[in-house]
């Protein structure tokens, strides 16, 4: 699997969201989308993640640009989840793992010396053609949501 870069066209998707909806890429052409990857429903660096991204969700409309979690957690996670924290915007679930593999997320990590697959905290911002404006792999959740809206900001 090739790694993504910017420029790239962005792998499409079909995922199942809250509520039976389905969220598409190609539903979002026009606008910047912001998916961010992260391991695990309800758990301290992904709430607080997700916590950053929905604090700033009205600054993310107001550059044009929509947020969406995305993880290998069942839709009824994600909808607890949302429930908990009061999160406003769309979560998906990748149970089968093929859009999380499709942006090079799906890695081999390492936890006290044993590995095991799991998802890579990382964030893809695209532009309103669909293409991958920006990157950024490893993320550490302290400022992230707000160096990704001034990005999306700066994005044409």
């Amino acid at each position: 699997m090739m790694a993504l870069e910017t420029g790239d066209p962005a792998p499409d998707f079909a995922l199942p969201g809250a509520g039976g909806e389905t969220i598409r890429l190609a539903d979002l052409k026009g606008h910047k989308v912001v998916l961010y990857f992260y391991p695990k429903d309800d758990t301290s660096g992904c709430t607080l993640e997700a916590q950053g991204f929905n604090a700033l969700l009205d600054a993310f409309a107001a550059a044009n640009a929509k947020v969406i979690g995305v993880s290998p957690d069942s839709v009824k996670s994600h909808d607890k989840f949302r429930a908990k924290y009061g999160l406003t915007f769309p979560l998906a679930s990748d149970e089968a793992k093929t859009m999380l593999e499709a942006y090079g997320v799906w890695v081999e990590k390492s936890m006290y010396g044993r590995k095991y697959m799991g998802v890579e905290r990382t964030t893809v911002l695209v532009d309103r053609e669909g293409r991958i404006g920006r990157i950024w792999t490893k993320v550490k959740v302290p400022g992230h949501a707000d160096e990704v809206l001034q990005a999306a900001r700066d994005l044409a």
